[in-house]
């Protein structure tokens, strides 16, 4: 062997290297990029040893004219490995395994006002995660020491903590220059938001985490857990507090039917950011107090096969018969101490109706099927949407609870700052039943106000309408919210929002009206008022 082939070997080994500690692929032969990371050593070897083949160049082509034995092998089994893959993602593909598609999520029937217990206020998310992000950027951005040298992730994963619905995500390094200087201490804060009350909190801790996905080198989060775990394929990370607030991270090992196809997770690796300490869980053995394994977009894709393959593939293109898939979007809930991902069923025919829902333990994976026919959550939206059309209010993506044993949609109506403005209750078996109210009033009346205008009892207070003169009426802004404040002739004092009515600011004194309202001591709130002829 030449001086310069040995030089060759040695950098390409060293390019290899390279490769592998920038794009870090598993040595599993189930994942697409252990057979790249095998196609570029190939790749440079061939280039190595291009001088070993004598060939001609004339106007119209190059002609290989003699070649090293291993040429020819390489240049068989190139196309042979690629055609092999292709054929064996073919043969596990729905076309020829539909029923075992289907079955990639154990899918199990149950009844609704049994299993969902009446909502609990308390432990609501009433905050999505665009509303999170921006409460989590302001605490941030009053924390100096803190804000010229990280920046905060967009995680913001939704987890129960000691019976608390709150979002948490970590501080990360704002560039290499500053993972340089402030790595010897690490990262030592996180921010928390209460998904009920919007309380935002930045934590901060006696010792900093290194081991982040913003570090660099062999600190780096997805590095680290590389050099442990070689043959484990990774799935994206999610940042968790255990019920101490310990940080950690949360790795779902995702494992292939043929070549990254029909993915399943079957392991989670839990780390500790501070340490770097890690250790790999099956399934069915991870610790109680983690929420996150599963992730949503692998959930919607196993139900949408679940709904598809029932029937056999070719029924899932032509006849169609019982095929149903996921609504177009998905949210959290809290229950029992875990988080469940929430999405409607629909048919697979484009509609505005759901057949019913699933709720999936992101933890365990187990799903439930609830059969309840409604109406699908985009409509709910609208309808939400339509009541205040004036304020052009955006809906959050519904929440499903059970409220006086009937399934109920919560949506949030936030303005353009991104602040909560609205609850709104609508029925999902009849969506036309909606009522919306001022935010500001809190959730427990928005609630009341639903039940009582729709005749239903529960735990609710009820909601009187009579006719009144007006004495007196006036207007205040308070956080930037316009209220009327009305006395009758009675001496009777009523508070309104300006979203109750169009009206409102053209009623006048002796103006007679009819008023539906929540009886209060001082001051009642108007849900409702209209002119009298």
């Amino acid at each position: 062997m030449s001086k310069f082939k040995t030089l060759g070997y040695v950098c390409g080994l060293i390019l290899l290297g390279i490769i592998y500690y920038l794009f870090l692929p598993p040595v599993n032969p189930t994942a697409i990029e252990f057979w790249m990371f095998l196609g570029a050593a190939v790749v440079i070897f061939l280039v190595i040893n291009i001088s070993s083949v004598e060939y001609e160049i004339t106007r119209r082509r190059v002609s290989i004219i003699k070649a090293p034995k291993y040429f020819k092998i390489i240049a068989f089994f190139i196309p042979a490995v690629i055609i092999l893959l292709i054929v064996t993602n073919i043969i596990v593909s729905p076309l020829f395994n539909a029923k075992s598609w289907a079955n990639r999520i154990n899918v199990v029937p149950a009844n609704f006002t049994e299993e969902i217990k009446e909502v609990d206020f308390n432990k609501i998310p009433l905050l999505d995660k665009d509303s999170s992000q921006k409460l989590g950027d302001r605490t941030m951005g009053q924390n100096a020491e803190y804000v010229s040298q990280y920046y905060v992730s967009n995680l913001y994963t939704q987890i129960n903590y000691n019976d608390e619905i709150v979002r948490v995500t970590p501080l990360e390094y704002d560039g290499l220059i500053k993972w340089i200087t402030n790595r010897k201490n690490g990262i030592n804060a996180y921010i928390t938001v209460d998904s009920v009350n919007g309380k935002s909190t930045l934590v901060k801790m006696d010792k900093g985490m290194k081991y982040m996905p913003s570090a660099y080198f062999n600190e780096d989060l997805e590095r680290h857990l590389r050099f442990k775990y070689l043959f484990d394929v990774f799935g994206k990370s999610r940042f968790e507090i255990d019920n101490e607030g310990k940080p950690y991270w949360i790795t779902p090992v995702l494992a292939y039917t043929g070549v990254s196809n029909k993915t399943r997770i079957v392991a989670a690796i839990i780390t500790d950011p501070i340490t770097g300490e890690s250790k790999k869980y099956k399934l069915e053995e991870v610790p109680k107090w983690v929420d996150n394994v599963l992730y949503a977009d692998l959930v919607i894709e196993q139900v949408n096969n679940w709904g598809q393959y029932q029937g056999g593939f070719f029924n899932s293109i032509f006849g169609q018969k019982n095929v149903v898939n996921t609504t177009e979007g998905y949210n959290y809930l809290a229950l029992n101490d875990d988080v469940y991902l929430y999405t409607g069923i629909t048919s697979v025919v484009s509609d505005e109706s759901n057949l019913g829902f699933i709720l999936t333990n992101l933890r365990t994976g187990d799903t439930k099927y609830y059969e309840v026919p409604g109406a699908e959550e985009y409509s709910a939206m609208e309808s939400a949407k339509g009541q205040v059309q004036q304020m052009n209010y955006t809906s959050t993506f519904p929440l499903l609870i059970n409220l006086n044993n009937r399934p109920t949609y919560l949506v949030s109506l936030k303005d353009n700052a991104g602040l909560v403005k609205m609850y709104a209750f609508i029925d999902v078996q009849d969506y036309q039943k909606v009522v919306v109210t001022d935010a500001s009033l809190g959730i427990n009346k928005a609630a009341a106000n639903y039940l009582a205008q729709y005749g239903e009892n529960g735990k609710s207070s009820i909601v009187e309408t009579k006719n009144i003169t007006i004495k007196s009426i006036s207007s205040a802004v308070k956080e930037g919210n316009t209220y009327y404040y009305i006395t009758d002739t009675n001496n009777k004092r009523y508070k309104a929002h300006i979203n109750v009515s169009d009206i409102l600011p053209f009623i006048t004194n002796e103006t007679k009206v009819t008023v539906s309202y929540f009886e209060e001591k001082d001051i009642t709130d108007i849900s409702n008022i209209e002119v009298l002829e």
